[in-house]
C-alpha cells in the first residue's frame, strides 16, 4: 500500500477537488465523489499516511499524480522567509 505522510485533510480535498472529484456532504468525515468513485476522507491532521494512500489508490490517482494536484506545499521556508522579511525592515 502506496503512503503518503503529512497531508493536512483540507490540503487533500483541495487536491482532489483539483483531480475533479466534488465534496458531496461533510460530518466526521468528508464524502466526495466524482461521479464514479466515492472517497471518504477522515477530518483529522494529518491524516494518516496509509489511510491517505488508500484514498489516493482509490481515487484512481498515484501519488505522484496526487502530490503534483497537491503542490507539494511546504509552509515553514515560506513563513520563515516572511519572518525574516519582516524584521530586516527598518524601524
Amino acid at each position: 500500500m502506496p503512503k503518503v505522510p503529512g497531508v493536512n485533510h483540507l490540503d487533500a480535498v483541495r487536491a482532489l477537488e483539483k483531480a475533479g472529484f466534488g465534496v458531496v456532504r461533510q460530518g466526521k468525515h468528508i464524502v466526495m465523489t466524482d461521479g464514479v468513485r466515492i472517497l471518504t476522507i477522515p477530518r483529522q491532521n494529518p491524516v494518516n499516511a496509509y489511510t491517505m494512500g488508500g484514498i489516493v489508490r482509490d481515487a484512481g490517482l498515484t501519488v505522484e499524480a496526487f502530490e503534483s494536484w497537491r503542490g507539494n506545499y511546504n509552509v515553514w521556508p515560506r513563513a520563515a522567509t516572511i519572518c525574516t522579511a519582516f524584521s530586516a525592515r527598518p524601524a
